[in-house]
């Protein structure tokens, strides 16, 4: 097996399992508790209240036209993901409706409203890491943001809004609130799956003592730097630029190298998600109770 079919592979087991766990949540905690979802999944849900129909019927009814619509827009890869994942999602939600598989929650709401969010959260992360999606509002999104602009953040917010709001037809403004708490704990889960247990801070540091600060960095913290060259925009004056990818915990005493070497320095920390590659490969040292 070539390392291509290798990875397609994995990709076709964690999308499979990333449905397997949104699909629990969904019947198991959202349709228990009558909590709402956003997108095409909470349509799904304000069918089967008005009209009784199985969610894994409707998802598969409602993705096919756009699943076709969204051909074109869609490439080779994505539009197979895309079929794949809403045909795992449709064939899990008939599975778990028909398996005497209950979580026993005793129905309290906020509990309710965070495990729908951890199971949704999980499953949509693992998706979205192999590249795949569920169809529905992704396949929209994706079609609005190439004919119009419009970034898909916004229209997939924009489209949960609107089901949201229709599903006060059904729910009482309490569930909507404990919807809202779901749709919170999702966002975040979503974001830790796809981005890991990574932790990281990028130092940017200009300064007249580049060497100097350069120099207790990699010293005091044992932390690689590297110099970046730039130029002052007012006084065109050459400079170097230190950068440097710390823990969070080491940028206190990344600060005081700083202040004792050049208190003017002009400093700049970014979040760090991930750094590949050797020589900037990020990994945590062992605790130390003191630094310096």
């Amino acid at each position: 097996m070539t390392k291509t079919s290798r990875r397609v592979l994995l990709d076709l087991i964690l999308i499979a399992l990333g449905c397997a766990l949104y699909a629990f949540g969904l019947v198991t905690v959202n349709i228990e508790n009558h909590l709402a979802e956003g997108g095409i999944t909470g349509i799904t849900l304000l069918i089967r209240y008005w009209w009784h129909l199985d969610p894994a019927y409707s998802t598969i009814l409602l993705n096919i036209p756009l699943i076709l619509v969204g051909y074109k827009f869609l490439g080779k890869r994505a539009l197979a993901y895309t079929i794949y994942g809403t045909g795992m999602l449709s064939g899990w939600l008939w599975l778990w409706q028909r398996l005497p598989v209950s979580l026993n929650i005793h129905h309290d709401l906020f509990i309710a409203g965070v495990l729908a969010g951890l199971f949704g959260g999980i499953g949509s992360g693992l998706i979205y890491r192999c590249g795949g999606t569920t169809g529905g509002s992704d396949v929209i999104a994706r079609i609005l943001e190439k004919q119009t602009g419009i970034p898909m953040g916004k229209s997939l917010l924009a489209f949960d809004v609107v089901v949201l709001c229709a599903s006060l037809s059904y729910l009482s403004l309490e569930l909507m609130m404990y919807t809202l708490l779901a749709s919170y704990v999702f966002s975040r889960i979503v974001d830790f799956t796809l981005e890991g247990a990574y932790s990281a801070k990028g130092v940017l540091i200009v300064s007249n003592e580049a060497q100097a600060i350069a120099a207790a960095v990699m010293a005091q913290l044992e932390r690689g730097v590297t110099y970046l060259h730039a130029e002052g925009g007012f006084a065109r004056d050459q400079k170097r630029v230190v950068y440097a990818v710390v823990a969070p915990t080491e940028i206190a005493a990344v600060k005081r190298i700083i202040e004792q070497a050049d208190p003017q320095a002009f400093v700049t920390i970014l979040d760090v998600h991930e750094a590949l590659g050797e020589g900037f490969t990020y990994k945590k040292k062992p605790r130390r109770l003191f630094l310096g």
